[in-house]
């Protein structure tokens, strides 16, 4: 076959390639056409190995995706975590958390103690690490997800979210306790996490003990309720410690002496 031959037919069958939606071979196509006349490779090795390259792709685009739209506020691995500056109970739990497990059995987990040890670092990261595992995630701040609870009620299609908010495989509630919330608010919040509550796994970070919580509830009753749905059968990890964020400030600043 002519060498003009060969452009146009590799031009065109790049072409269907966009039509069908398969970026792998339309980007790995010529490599992999050089490797099989440089290798002397079978037309099935050939086909195989362009195949490979189209799902590994497909694999990456769906890892990135999900990643994308958990909406997580910046990226935190795992990887980045300095281990022996996470408080002790957070050490030894590490291992059991970071096998996803949790995710698999819908248990909860509850990171719970003073500002700046890592709380909100460890849920990313476990958060990232499902996603790059095929699970379905979503990060949100308690008051912002208390607000848009309380404009999709107006708006009326408050059912609609809680269908979705429902299908995630995990949920990541961050920073509960900052902000306390009015009567319907705390109502909202309090139904929309017991939609979860025994099927569905949510990590939460608060900077307060339970004996506390009835300041975001502003309801005893639903603030007992709220915390046997949340703690039966969940990781409880105690948080407080020397905050991280404060020994990277001095050290930044020794740094700049």
């Amino acid at each position: 076959m002519k060498n003009i031959e060969k452009k146009e037919l590799i031009s065109k069958i790049k072409e269907i390639s966009k039509q069908v939606r398969l970026p792998g071979i339309r980007r790995y196509m010529v490599e992999e056409i050089e490797e099989a006349n440089t290798k002397n490779l079978s037309y099935e090795e050939f086909l195989y190995h362009l195949l490979l390259k189209e799902y590994d792709l497909r694999l990456e685009n769906s890892m990135k995706n999900r990643i994308r739209l958990a909406n997580f506020p910046y990226k935190k691995y795992l990887e980045d975590l300095s281990i022996e500056d996470l408080p002790h109970d957070a050490q030894k739990r590490l291992k059991v958390l970071t096998s996803l497990d949790f995710i698999e059995s819908g248990q909860n987990v509850i990171l719970a103690g003073s500002p700046g040890t890592g709380k909100t670092h460890l849920a990313i990261g476990l958060g990232i690490k499902a996603c790059m595992a095929g699970y379905q995630v979503l990060f949100a701040t308690i008051p912002l997800l208390v607000n848009q609870l309380k404009e999709s009620r107006s708006e009326n299609i408050l059912r609609r979210v809680e269908a979705r908010f429902e299908k995630y495989d995990l949920v990541i509630a961050d920073e509960l306790g900052y902000i306390s919330f009015d009567k319907e608010g705390s109502e909202l919040l309090f139904t929309h996490l017991s939609l979860r509550a025994g099927r569905k796994s949510t990590i939460i970070t608060t900077n307060l003990s339970f004996e506390r919580w009835d300041e975001i509830f502003l309801d005893s009753v639903m603030t007992a309720a709220m915390i046997d749905r949340l703690t039966h059968k969940s990781y409880m990890l105690n948080m407080n410690g020397n905050s991280y964020r404060l020994k990277e400030t001095k050290e930044w600043l020794a740094k700049q002496n």
